[in-house]
């Protein structure tokens, strides 16, 4: 593929799928420089390597594909291991300070699911933040479609007391 064509096709997929690949950055590593970093080795990724694309899914699915692996690379650093343990400690301390009622419920069920193992939360936000189908979500993470329904459903009971409890102070 020459270069323009190229250039052109890695701007339509910026422009198409940025926001999505950014959101399921930042939802993996909760770090909003680190999520732009992360996004962006995605698309240089997807430049690099696009003629390896062999349609055995969606283009999407496979620049997620990417992205995750790249946050799950990220995720293993030192680096990225301190500094996640220092932000807990400060979002714990801003939450103790901060009034239940200027808290946003999308922000309590994102914080929740956040809180959840890696395995249930990357259903969890490929499922419903992503919008993709549990056949897609098999392939982005080389698991059986069985095996996606189970962590979708152990998630769900994952959270649902958790949120209940919050959202409704039962």
């Amino acid at each position: 593929m020459e270069k323009d064509d190229m250039d052109e096709k890695i701007t339509f997929f910026m422009n198409r799928y940025g926001d999505s690949v950014f959101r399921m950055c930042y939802a993996y590593l909760k770090d909003y420089q680190l999520a732009e970093d992360v996004a962006q080795e995605t698309f240089i990724r997807v430049y690099q390597h696009y003629g390896e694309f062999r349609n055995q899914s969606s283009i999407k699915t496979w620049i997620i594909q990417i992205a995750i692996n790249l946050c799950k690379n990220q995720m293993r650093t030192h680096w990225w291991k301190i500094q996640f343990y220092q932000r807990i400690m400060e979002m714990e301390e801003e939450a103790a300070e901060e009034c239940y009622d200027s808290i946003l419920n999308q922000q309590i069920i994102f914080e929740e699911i956040s809180k959840l193992p890696v395995k249930y939360r990357e259903v969890i936000l490929l499922y419903y933040y992503q919008g993709l189908k549990i056949s897609e979500i098999s392939k982005i993470l080389n698991k059986t479609d069985s095996a996606i329904k189970s962590r979708l459903t152990r998630a769900r009971e994952k959270l649902k007391p958790k949120l209940k409890q919050v959202l409704w102070n039962e």
